[in-house]
């Protein structure tokens, strides 16, 4: 390889576009204004790319057989524009549950949250293989997945769902069985975000957060999903832009630190796999220094994988520049090279003695409609998710609910658009799923953030029903605001266009439960995305936990809530009370059942 190749293994970047070399005109201006190329095929001829992710906002994940012919585009580009004929590894973020890529009719499985209140590895490695089994079908080789961040602070705006729970052997135990599913179906892992961004409230998206454990706090809470992890052979970890004083002290994020990247990671944790930088558009990892520096900082902190870089030509640029002064050798850009080159052959993209590219393409089109979304595969999704919904209270054994005694359901409440856009809108989808189970069921969307029209519209539709399904969203969190969907910018490598909850989603999701308690009407609230709702809430008939707001969970929320299926689900997170934190309202391990 040339100097100019080598580097360009150790970049991977996004390209708007739905194919390699035809995207739509208003994808070809935003690929010539964001990175001077019209189409995946010059973005990988100029840099001489070793990765692409895909994202929804970009328009890459339409469909699967969109997904498939991309990936086969993208792959014919780089066998004609790379004069090694090194494949791209092709990437998503596909975590499941808060953050999908990739929609319906792909399968939707629970996410790391309620994978952890189901309290199953073998669930995690399951939902994990079938995953992998459906990226591997769209030619997608590594899922930036499993998240291995511990969340500890209730009110962490990015992380949240996203993680297994709050206890970190607990955390290592899922973290360690997504690994091994995703490898048994031929995909490349990233643990993320190391050293862990689970004790913040601060978002990396949009500021650069400080971890204030110390070096004994981060071994006990933060290290044993990382370390089992690296155990489990996980192919890659992702860099977290957050500052950890304990463990460096010079206030540079965890990405551009030698002492965490290279002195921990590596040396202490004994980790020879590839690191990757989380998105280098977020905010946190461009405050101290700019976008030429940050590449080049990061290479020599230890990482391999350069993701996202916001202006792409400066990083080549920098990073070339260092190389031809010196201040890189081409030694050290070789060793993150071979990591690279390494786990592309792990994933089948090249053979392990490295003589010749293997088929790169993705699976055949009949392949692709025997696998993505297959019956069975959603029917898994279906049984895992039963035993994740977690009933938290039921003072008096209103449920389950019979249609013989409590027919006239009205369902209102939140409605944030799906992660993949591909679902919903909740309040829908369990109307529709109860009215399957025999209710006579109603949806009525007051948004996260209702005002008090939207409030008397609630209660005079419930006026006359024999139940009230209330779904709320964040109420717990006291920094809602637009970030807390999907967390900020569209380049954010986790992230997709932000929603518009604003602070007022509290106040008003709270006077809407407390409204409609009022009207005499038994009232169940079901969290949609974070379980700590129900400590900020008024006292109600019921109280449940789905932790997400797709419609694998949303439907087993329903056939729960109809009897139809036992609540299994135990919080993996404890619930503190809104009026005394330091106190716990209900413990890890909490749920009831019937």
């Amino acid at each position: 390889m040339s100097l100019e190749e080598k580097v360009g293994q150790l970049f991977v970047m996004h390209v708007y576009g739905h194919t390699a070399t035809d995207p739509d005109p208003e994808d070809v201006d935003t690929n010539l204004r964001e990175l001077g190329v019209r189409d995946a095929a010059e973005l990988i001829a100029r840099y001489r790319l070793g990765g692409v992710i895909y994202f929804g906002w970009a328009h890459n994940t339409r469909s699967p057989h969109q997904i498939a012919a991309l990936s086969r585009g993208i792959q014919e580009a780089a066998a004609k524009a790379l004069p090694s004929g090194v494949p791209v590894l092709i990437s998503v973020d596909q975590e499941h549950g808060a953050v999908a890529r990739v929609g319906a009719p792909a399968t939707l499985l629970p996410g790391a949250m309620a994978l952890g209140a189901s309290g199953s590895y073998e669930h995690a490695r399951e939902a994990a293989r079938i995953a992998g089994t459906e990226l591997h079908a769209l030619g997608i080789r590594q899922d930036h997945a499993p998240d291995a961040d511990v969340n500890i602070d209730p009110a962490n705006p990015v992380i949240g769902v996203r993680s297994f729970g709050a206890d970190p052997e607990a955390v290592a135990g899922f973290v360690a069985a997504q690994v091994e599913g995703y490898r048994s179906a031929g995909i490349a892992t990233a643990a993320k975000h190391f050293p862990g961004h689970g004790d913040t409230t601060d978002d990396s998206h949009t500021e650069l957060p400080h971890i204030h454990h110390t070096r004994e706090e981060w071994d006990r809470f933060d290290a044993p999903p990382f370390r089992a992890a690296i155990t489990a052979g996980v192919d890659s970890v992702m860099t977290a832009h957050i500052v950890v004083p304990a463990l460096d002290p010079s206030g540079d994020p965890a990405t551009l630190s030698y002492p965490i990247v290279t002195g921990i990671l590596r040396e202490e944790l004994g980790y020879d796999g590839v690191v990757a930088t989380d998105s280098l558009a977020m905010r946190g990892v461009r405050t101290k220094y700019g976008d030429d520096r940050v590449a080049v900082l990061a290479l020599k902190a230890g990482v391999d994988q350069l993701l996202n870089p916001p202006r792409p030509q400066v990083a080549w640029d920098a990073v070339l520049r260092a190389v031809r002064e010196g201040e890189l050798t081409e030694e050290r850009i070789e060793e993150s090279v071979l990591r690279v080159l390494r786990m592309k052959a792990r994933v089948g993209l090249l053979p392990e003695d490295g003589t010749a590219p293997q088929e790169t393409t993705a699976d055949s089109v009949g392949s692709v409609d025997s696998v993505v979304g297959s019956p069975a595969h959603r029917a898994a999704a279906d049984r895992i998710a039963e035993a994740t919904t977690t009933l938290l209270e039921n003072p008096g054994s209103l449920l389950p609910l019979s249609p013989d005694t409590h027919r006239d359901v009205l369902v209102v409440g939140a409605d944030p658009r799906s992660p993949s856009g591909t679902t919903g809108p909740p309040t829908t989808v369990l109307a529709d799923a109860l009215t399957g189970l025999g209710f006579t069921a109603t949806a009525l969307s007051t948004g996260t953030a209702p005002d008090a029209t939207a409030v008397d519209r609630a209660v005079a539709a419930a006026r006359g029903k024999d139940a009230v399904l209330v779904t709320t969203y964040n109420v717990a969190t006291h920094t809602a605001t637009a970030r807390d969907n999907t967390q900020a910018a569209n380049t954010a490598l986790d992230t997709g266009p932000a929603t518009e909850d604003t602070p007022a989603a509290e106040d008003g999701q709270i006077a809407l439960v407390a409204a409609l308690k009022a009207t005499g009407v038994p009232v169940i609230t079901l969290a949609v995305r974070n379980p700590y709702d129900v400590a900020r809430l008024p006292a109600v008939d019921a109280a449940l936990a789905a932790y997400c707001w797709t419609d694998v969970e949303l439907r087993a929320a329903a056939r729960v809530i109809a009897g139809r299926a036992a609540p299994r689900g135990r919080l993996p997170v404890p619930v503190r009370r809104a009026d005394d934190p330091a106190r716990v309202l209900y413990p890890i391990g909490h749920g009831l059942t019937y």
